[in-house]
């Protein structure tokens, strides 16, 4: 890593499409060999009671990289819903949402990559430029964003969000307050000065609030949602959207979020802004744009509502000490099921997502709790399209009768309610987890929302409050699950949670895989206790807030074996998509 960093504070500045000349590489390596240091060895990893020992893995071998074979790795799905219940007013509202959501489409693009336009123009083969529209960029999202347009450098860590020349231990001693926040990038400026009369330019780093590097876009949706406020039949949803244009246009978002969990009744939902970290992998400090226009599907929601009610007690429950469960979920929770009519920005990008669990604020969940909105048309089409597929080729044939869609959409469910549960804070009161945990904080926090979410499921199965098959169609369906995950790859927080999963989980031996078929099959015993091993495991990383400890856990387990990666090209050779790609907007629709 010391190596990388000289070598990337050499680079200054260098654009996405630079090539290196002979000369910049021959100096590059003579400043690479003077970079050198010597390796401190890592310490040995400290053995857990109760779980399955942490075996020392080989870096898996670079694979050759196709990315002609990947262009179709997306199912097309056309997103519509039934809009027949609606006023011509709601439908008119609808409109809006979406033009609203187009720009923070826009705001992706910029945040992702950079100038879209020019991109997609430099791109002949259109195969190439619609993955490159999937991909928001020209680094393949489900594949560690390896570069599939030839001549491009491999992707920032800190996509858009930080100047190119900087490295983690620049921000790290650079003398800013507030550097850290949700809102905010890092902008390069050039300044002239003149010293002993001769005039020379400088680049210094300047932090640029949101509002104020996308004023005008943020303006006009803003507007857009103001005017749609005025069409809202329901007047909590229209209140929302006003505090929301607000916080578009100011950056604070915390009153927004309080009134959008005090909505229960509308029809229509909207969730937009800059909400989630995981494009920026340098720190997973800032917000990504994206947005989602939803129609509320009230017998589904009514089915889901009594479940909230059980939080505080599923908390007391965890397999954890008490002090790693302290802190008590909002009881103010709800959970609703939606039809999704148009995604935007960052929920678009590569793999798609399915469910939602929000506010992130801390502060409004201790207050509020979260709202988890679980996309069902989305979800089947992923079930019909993607899971079932990949059961009929990995999952041991007498137990394929245990995927079902119901235990799809429970563990999808639970996992985002189970965001809800845990710890929020360090033990040692320094912060929250998200900030002590940096890059890593994303995909723990979705490792420990699985693997929670299984754990209520075996609880309310106990208080026979899931009456709807057996456990195994959640254990098995489960596994199945991790497969598909597992194909998102090693840079979506989801794809590097469940890398870790399946290790963890074929350490303790949770499954096992029969050799003649090379099919997978759930050991019931095994795979319950890993549940409560891994819970174990993860709250406590997060709670201690130790980011070496979790650095060497990811190491250690986050990798793709031979093996599997045997099985997942089998998925791959049986034309087996990767994830689906939408045909929406006002046209599908009917709007």
């Amino acid at each position: 890593p010391d190596i990388i960093k000289c070598f990337e504070t050499y680079l200054f500045k260098r654009s996405n499409r630079m090539r290196i000349s002979t000369l910049t590489l021959i100096v590059a390596t003579l400043f690479l060999a003077a970079c050198q240091k010597d390796e401190t060895p890592a310490e040995p990893a400290v053995e857990a009671v109760g779980q399955p020992e942490v075996e020392v893995r080989e870096a898996p071998r670079e694979r050759a990289y196709d990315p002609a074979s990947r262009y179709d790795i997306y199912a097309p799905v056309k997103l519509t819903a039934d809009l027949s219940h609606l006023s011509d007013n709601q439908k008119q509202m609808l409109v809006l949402l979406i033009e609203a959501s187009k720009i923070m489409d826009e705001l992706f693009w910029l945040q992702a990559y950079g100038d879209k336009k020019e991109l997609l123009s430099s791109i002949e083969d259109p195969a190439q430029r619609r993955f490159a529209e999937i991909n928001y960029g020209p680094w393949d999202r489900l594949a560690g964003d390896k570069p599939f347009v030839e001549g491009v450098d491999p992707k920032p860590l800190g996509a858009q969000f930080y100047p190119s020349y900087m490295t983690k231990d620049d921000f790290e001693s650079w003398q800013q307050p507030d550097k850290e926040g949700l809102y905010s990038l890092v902008e390069a400026q050039t300044v002239k000065m003149i010293a002993n009369g001769i005039e020379s330019e400088s680049t210094i780093n300047r932090l640029v609030p949101y509002n104020e590097a996308y004023g005008p876009r943020l303006n006009r949706a803003a507007g857009l949602l103001n005017r749609a406020a005025d069409l809202a039949e329901d007047p909590e949803f229209a209140n929302y959207l006003r505090m929301r244009a607000i916080a578009l246009e100011t950056d604070d978002f915390q009153a927004s979020d309080m009134a959008w969990m005090d909505m229960k009744n509308n029809p229509i939902e909207l969730v937009i802004g800059p909400i989630e970290t995981y494009e920026d992998q340098m720190f997973g400090y800032r917000a990504a744009y994206e947005s989602y226009v939803l129609i509320k599907d009230m017998e589904w929601s009514e089915r889901l509502s009594r479940f909230a009610q059980y939080l505080p007690e599923l908390q007391t429950g965890l397999p954890v000490p008490d002090e790693y469960k302290a802190e008590m979920p909002g009881s103010d929770a709800d959970l609703n099921a939606y039809d999704v009519i148009y995604y935007a920005g960052h929920c678009n990008a590569g793999s798609k997502t399915i469910a939602i669990n929000l506010p992130n604020d801390e502060e409004v969940q201790l207050a509020k709790g979260t709202r988890r909105l679980q996309l069902k048309n989305a979800m089947r089409a992923k079930y019909d399209k993607i899971l079932v597929p990949i059961s009929e080729v990995l999952i041991a044939e007498d137990q394929r009768q245990h995927i079902t869609f119901d235990a799809f959409f429970g563990n999808t469910m639970f996992h985002e309610v189970a965001h809800g549960l845990g710890i929020k804070s360090t033990l040692d009161g320094s912060g929250t987890v998200r900030h002590a945990l940096k890059d890593h904080a994303s995909a723990i926090e979705e490792g420990k929302a699985d693997i929670l979410g299984l754990y209520m499921v075996q609880k309310l199965r106990e208080k026979g409050e899931i009456e709807e098959g057996e456990v195994m169609d959640n254990y098995v369906t489960f596994l199945a699950g991790i497969f598909r995950s597992i194909r998102f790859g090693a840079s979506s927080a989801h794809g590097r949670a469940n890398m870790i999963r399946f290790n963890f989980f074929e350490q303790a031996g949770a499954f096992s895989r029969d050799e003649a078929t090379g099919t997978y099959r759930v050991n019931k015993e095994a795979f319950e206790q890993a549940i409560r091993d891994l819970s174990n495991k993860i709250l406590t990383l997060q709670g201690d807030g130790d980011y070496t400890a979790v650095d060497a856990f990811v190491a250690d387990m986050g990798n793709v074996s031979p093996a599997l990666q045997a099985d997942l090209d089998r998925l791959s050779a049986g034309s087996i998509p990767v994830d689906i790609v939408f045909e929406q907007g006002r046209e599908v629709l009917g709007l």
